[in-house]
């Protein structure tokens, strides 16, 4: 499948992503963040990147490393 099109979806909290062959892939942020151990900062950063980079969000939900990406975002955290 080759995506052409990415972007966020505001009023579906969704990423939407439409391929060549003309379907439509939607990712529910909710379901997609259900369950994931965040701060504050993280989930802004979450959030950003659903907006700004929604391939990068679909990828990081469809190879299951949501998680991981979150807890590399809080390691970068200043204290």
């Amino acid at each position: 499948m080759k995506f052409i099109y990415a972007e966020y979806n505001m009023h579906h909290n969704s990423v939407d992503i439409t391929t060549f062959d003309g379907y439509l892939l939607r990712i529910d942020c909710n379901k997609a963040e259900d369950g994931l151990k965040t701060t504050p900062c993280s989930q802004c950063a979450l959030d950003a990147l659903s907006i700004d980079e929604p391939f990068e969000y679909a990828r990081l939900y469809l190879e299951g490393n949501m998680q991981m990406w979150v807890d590399a975002e809080d390691s970068l955290e200043a204290w």
